[in-house]
């Protein structure tokens, strides 16, 4: 039986079909730019239905090393991107909806120690918000107004958390300084009328003053790839994300930077920051390294060997590059010193 978009005498239907893309191809061509945008809009709303809202607005919030996605929504509801605010409590790398498994909480809320400091009020506001970004697509946020009060549950509960989670309370407590700082400014701004003529990144700017000095000790200061770089070189597999180092890392950070910092700053910070009983340090070297030269000979020289890393092949051809790199201190004197001979 012939297709109905067949002529008579059975011809391909192809030809048909081409003539009605170069159609429709050439209304889209005459259609303006909005008219296009508002298809797609369209479009977008039959893909993921009524549930998802758009945003009319959107931005980042900048907190030393954290970055946290935000956006107004239509409805306006201020939202904090879902995915972002998990890796800055460093609880998970990417999500989508409901996280937490059975109890319905997300991933730094879902621990049994913390759920009797967690208000009735805050487990209302924990449902994930499905919004559209500016930029396209279909993401998840949190409502704005939980990230202090998930910053009291840890620090309610700091009698009570776990290793894991005693950085995360050090880290609310200072955003939540932080933010009642630049809150309090917010709030004059409105009440005088300055906030319709501040420069938009001001109160931005007014918590990275107040936060960071606090902050700065716990941000990151080995990059991943200064890591990836170092398994590499070893034969170990590398697993992106996680904390977790083979007690040997340590051994060999010690011989790459901090034994090329100036004589007896490794003393020192071992001195200041000793081994505990359960056989590790309470802290990282590097938090008590001064900002103004400690840290920045310290990124030079993770820097450098980040670099050097990077362009070896193996194992050996890193070492060698590195003891051309930083020779052995008696080659140093060598070379700063030549005897008569020379």
């Amino acid at each position: 039986m012939p297709s109905k978009h067949m002529d008579p005498g059975g011809a391909d239907p192809t030809p048909i079909k081409h003539s009605a893309s170069l159609g429709g191809q050439r209304r889209a061509e005459k259609l303006s730019g909005a008219e296009r945008s508002e298809i797609a809009r369209q479009a977008a709303l039959a893909r993921w239905g009524d549930n998802a809202v758009e945003a009319l607005t959107d931005g980042a919030i900048q907190i030393g090393d954290r970055e946290i996605r935000c956006a107004v929504l239509a409805d306006g509801r201020r939202v904090l991107s879902q995915q972002t605010v998990l890796q800055t409590l460093g609880r998970a790398r990417s999500a989508k909806g409901r996280t937490g498994g059975q109890s319905g909480l997300p991933p730094f809320l879902a621990a049994t120690n913390l759920q009797p400091f967690i208000s009735d009020e805050l487990r209302s506001m924990l449902e994930p918000i499905p919004y559209r970004p500016r930029t396209g697509g279909r993401a998840y946020g949190y409502r704005a107004e939980i990230l202090p009060m998930v910053c009291d549950v840890y620090l309610e509960g700091r009698p009570k958390l776990t290793s894991n989670q005693k950085p995360i309370a050090e880290i609310c407590e200072i955003l939540v300084r932080g933010l009642a700082k630049v809150g309090i400014i917010a709030l004059v701004d409105e009440a005088t009328g300055y906030q319709e003529v501040r420069a938009r990144d001001e109160l931005q700017r007014i918590l990275e003053y107040y936060v960071q000095p606090e902050l700065r000790r716990w941000t990151k200061t080995f990059p991943d790839e200064f890591f990836e770089g170092i398994y590499r070189l070893q034969g170990w597999e590398y697993r992106p994300g996680t904390a977790k180092r083979t007690p040997y890392v340590g051994k060999l950070i010690n011989k790459y930077i901090y034994q090329q910092l100036p004589p007896g700053v490794l003393e020192k910070l071992r001195e200041q920051n000793p081994v505990t009983e359960s056989g590790r340090r309470r802290h990282k070297h590097f938090q008590y390294l001064t900002a103004e030269t400690g840290n920045q000979h310290l990124d030079r020289q993770i820097s450098t060997v980040t670099t050097l890393m990077r362009i070896a092949k193996d194992g050996p051809e890193f070492e060698d590059l590195f003891e051309r790199a930083f020779p052995p201190p008696q080659q140093r004197l060598a070379l700063q010193f030549p005897t008569d001979d020379d």
